[in-house]
């Protein structure tokens, strides 16, 4: 082991070019002598970007596409920052007017494991016992002992560094072994965030004693609270945060990536080591300097893009149910709504509503007629979101399958034929969304005339795109699968829910020949799914510690640029008590994202089946988020233009302070206000502890709204949207072109 600091790779100084644009030199590592290439420059609004790749790879390594939403303008380095490099040990200092902020590799722990030939090649030899006899039976060499030769061969065989197992399944790295890692020290910093998805709180912890933080999207069953392994979607972003400056780490790497925390909160000027290390790929990394929160938001979204602006019908109430069982059902459930005069926009259909698991097809017997169905639902405003998974059932008089397997469009195993997996259909096949004509012909799929039975009502849910894969290693897909351009699944793993997302968003619009907004909810994500839709937690229980996780969960989501999301409410798995259920839907009516479902096995709970108290605290909580809906808008509306996010601190944009009680028989609740002030408020039960800036200015109050048809583009392409500052001062209420006088 070296001592911190001290790493094996130097700078050669003799390789250093500079131009307006960037510094580029070369860096050896003293054992190998494997020369990288490494690359930095300063980005447009106070970000620098460290590029490190081999100078001489056999093979292209995987860069991540399509997340960035433009290659980034470099500019000169702003005079209050300064980069400072040091050739030996190979180390990089980022100062601001002064003061180190962060630094890379002074740990001394940058690797980067560079492709090598196979075994095979490296050694010219067949390793058939008999061929190795005749080879030495041609050198005059016949009866020499070889057992000591051959056990040097399966030596360098059985490192794991060429194939691993995981029970039965067995990886074969084609390429060899490829990871990456690099250590960043953060000065004065203790508090990190971000990162998700991981069942845990706001504030990341030290890992020093335990498990590293794990970034690798997996179908998990009923996450356990406080793990640090990946779940459902990955964003490899980091936030530190200290009085003066917030900072973060971007690091743009699609495969499986851990990342190590360690605070030394005890020293005169606390330090924050942060190491990331992933599978494969390049070392690309984006430092966002801040220096304010907002900043540092604007930052990344500057990169990946903003929050796609939904269509407002997305902001009210979604009922859901695994599974509502035929049309009549349908329509039962929307009528007690309207019955029990409960407020909702969204009706959703699970697996169960398909022509068994195919999707893009309806239960001939339950749904015999799904347009009509939508009519009904149309009539009152109302709208339908159906689920449509990316594994594809193996079935070649089910149209999308023959299709997709005659133009050559699922994914294939190493051996070069198409991957089988389990998923809910049985026997799958995967649509291999990284390449761009299967996300082309994918969303075409959407199109009226294509998929039957839909109207222009109908949006989607992306479900089970890790992607699961029942019997495989994880339950997800084996990383020596092979995708579009012979990359490995290893290389793309994160980026799967994503694409599926994209392809699904943009053959939505293409549906309405570019006029109507998209909704797509997906459950794995990536940094910049954001441009597409939504996301939620997942297979959540009905727990009250799972109502109390979901706000951080929900919190880290948003700060790591996607906005829209949110937590099943009641819970996914299992049954939630009343007094759970009223809750969580007094918790989530202020969360982005607002839908109640169930798992199969649950009982039924449609709010109005509790009682007729605990109907009208439901009624009352949902109501409200319909009050609050031009507000709501108008945050997403910044959101969309300004990556402000509308969830954070629990905080619904800047005039709302949302504190919900997530304590079984809770009497009271402690609410923290701006400014460290702390006090008691009662848990009331009728309503969750709401707080304005009403509350706390004198009367005095500020703010803004915006309004568009709530579903087209044309805000975007003709501009036709309202938006209004205001502000209210002695019962006067004044925007920038009248005043009303309010009595």
């Amino acid at each position: 082991l070296l001592p911190p600091g001290k790493s094996l790779y130097r700078a050669l100084l003799d390789s250093v070019t500079l131009s307006d644009e960037n510094v580029k030199f070369q860096i050896i590592h003293e054992e190998n002598k494997v020369l990288l290439q490494v690359e930095i420059c300063e980005i447009e609004g106070n970000i620098f970007r460290l590029k490190i790749d081999e100078a001489s790879p056999l093979r292209a390594r995987y860069k991540v596409p399509d997340v960035l939403i433009k290659e980034p303008t470099t500019q000169s380095v702003n005079e209050d920052y300064k980069v400072q490099i040091t050739a030996n040990p190979f180390q990089v200092e980022l100062q601001s007017k002064g003061e180190t902020v962060m630094s890379m590799n002074s740990n001394g722990l940058l690797y980067f494991e560079h492709l090598q030939p196979p075994p095979s090649d490296r050694y010219s030899i067949c390793l058939s016992h008999h061929s190795i006899n005749t080879w030495f039976e041609q050198l005059g060499l016949l009866g020499l002992d070889i057992s000591g030769f051959l056990f040097m061969q399966e030596k360098q065989e059985d490192l794991g560094l060429w194939q691993e197992k995981f029970g039965r399944f067995l990886d074969i790295k084609a390429h060899g072994p490829s990871s990456v890692g690099m250590d960043f020290s953060l000065y004065g910093f203790e508090h990190v965030y971000g990162i998700p998805q991981h069942t845990e709180a706001l504030l990341l912890k030290n890992t020093s004693d335990g498990d590293a933080y794990r970034l690798y999207n997996l179908d998990i069953f009923g996450h356990k609270i406080h793990d640090k392994i990946g779940i459902y979607g990955s964003v490899p972003l980091l936030l530190a945060h200290k009085p003066n400056r917030t900072s973060g780490i971007f690091w743009l790497n699609s495969s499986e990536t851990l990342v190590d925390i360690t605070t030394k909160a005890q020293r005169e000027v606390p330090l924050t080591d942060v190491r990331w290390m992933s599978e494969s790929g390049i070392i690309d990394v984006f430092l966002l300097m801040g220096p304010t929160a907002f900043d540092l938001f604007k930052q990344f979204a500057q990169l990946t893009g903003t929050q796609a602006l939904p269509p407002l019908f997305s902001l009210g109430y979604h009922q859901c149910r695994w599974n509502y069982e035929d049309e009549q059902d349908v329509k039962a459930v929307d009528a007690g709504f309207d019955e029990h005069s409960i407020p909702y926009d969204v009706m959703w259909l699970d697996i169960e509503h398909t022509d068994g698991k195919r999707y893009f097809t309806w239960d001939k017997k339950k749904f015999q007629n799904p347009q009509k169905m939508q009519e009904l639902l149309s009539k009152k405003k109302r709208k339908l979101v159906v689920i449509i998974d990316p594994h594809i059932k193996i079935d070649p008089t089910y149209s999308l399958y023959s299709q997709a397997k005659d133009k050559g469009y699922f994914v294939k195993d190493r051996n070069g034929q198409d991957f089988e997996g389990i998923c809910w259909p049985g026997s799958s096949c995967y649509l291999d969304f990284t390449n761009p004509e299967v996300r082309k012909w994918y969303g075409d799929q959407f199109a009226f005339k294509t998929y039957k039975g839909s109207t222009n009502i109908l949006f989607v849910w992306n479900d089970m795109n890790e992607p699961s894969v029942f019997k495989g290693a994880e339950l997800t897909m084996q990383k020596d699968a092979v995708h579009y351009n012979n990359w490995e699944h290893r290389e793309v793993h994160n980026l799967y829910g994503f694409y599926q997302q994209m392809a699904t968003a943009e053959g939505l619009i293409r549906r309405s020949s570019g006029k109507e907004r998209p909704f797509v909810l997906t459950r794995s994500f990536f940094a910049g799914s954001q441009k597409y839709g939504a996301v939620w937690t997942g297979d959540n229980r009905a727990k009250w510690a799972y109502l109390k996780i979901s706000i951080p969960m929900l919190l880290t989501i948003s700060m790591a640029g996607i906005s829209f999301c949110g937590a099943d409410v009641g819970g996914f798995i299992g049954d939630p008590e009343p007094e759970l259920l009223v809750r969580w839907y007094q918790a989530g009516a202020y969360q982005p994202f607002f839908r109640g479902h169930s798992i199969m096995k649950s009982k039924r709970r449609e709010p109005w089946l509790f009682g007729e108290k605990n109907t009208r605290i439901i009624r009352e909580a949902i109501r409200e988020r319909y009050v609050l809906l031009p507000y709501l808008y108008t945050l997403f509306y910044r959101a969309h233009t300004a990556a402000e996010p509308p969830c954070l601190c629990f905080s619904p944009g800047n005039a709302l302070l949302v504190h919900p009680v997530t304590e079984q028989e809770a009497k009271a609740v402690s609410v923290l206000l701006p400014g460290s002030e702390e006090f008691l408020c009662p848990a009331l039960e009728a309503a969750v502890n709401l707080y304005s800036t009403w509350c706390v200015s004198q009367a005095y109050a500020v703010g803004e709204l915006y309004l568009d048809d709530g579903h087209s583009f044309q805000y975007l392409h003709k501009k036709q949207f309202l938006y209004r500052k205001f502000t209210f001062l002695k019962n006067i209420l004044v925007d920038a072109d009248w005043a009303i006088c309010i009595n």
